[in-house]
């Protein structure tokens, strides 16, 4: 009985380890093609003349904005998700902070999904294909 658990409790360890690789195959492949998505758009935005501006963040609570020291375009009307002139998916969500009010907010890339808003439950799921087409569409007359 002993032997017949440990067994089990291998395979069950063995199977999540093959599911955890798989899904990180998955979410690995799909930042590629986010990715290769973010560098087309800055390139056509270039072409395009849309001017690229300094991002704003707001504070986790919603309460404060903060600018930053990155430039780029938003891709959302709530100005929620950008994309930086370096090609970079931002995230404009940012720990509340005083020192920020000051300085600036510091922005660290995300990891670009195909689907912006999967999972997240706070708001329309989109394709990232479509919110750069409308981006693109739009020009400078961007909220």
């Amino acid at each position: 009985m002993q032997d017949e658990q440990a067994v089990w409790r291998e395979q069950q360890r063995r199977a999540v380890a093959v599911r955890a690789a798989a899904l990180e195959a998955d979410r690995a492949a799909e930042a590629r093609r986010a990715e290769a998505l973010l560098d087309e758009f800055v390139r056509l935005a270039g072409e395009a003349g849309l001017r690229p501006h300094v991002l704003s963040a707001r504070s986790l609570d919603g309460r404060s904005t903060y600018k930053t020291h990155v430039r780029g375009w938003y891709l959302k009307s709530d100005r929620s998700v950008a994309v930086g002139e370096d090609g970079e998916y931002y995230v404009l969500t940012v720990a509340p902070s005083l020192r920020a009010r000051f300085t600036g907010a510091e922005l660290t890339p995300s990891a670009a999904r195909l689907i912006v808003g999967a999972g997240g439950g706070d708001g329309e799921p989109i394709p990232l294909q479509t919110l750069l087409d409308r981006r693109l569409a739009a020009g400078d007359r961007w909220p």
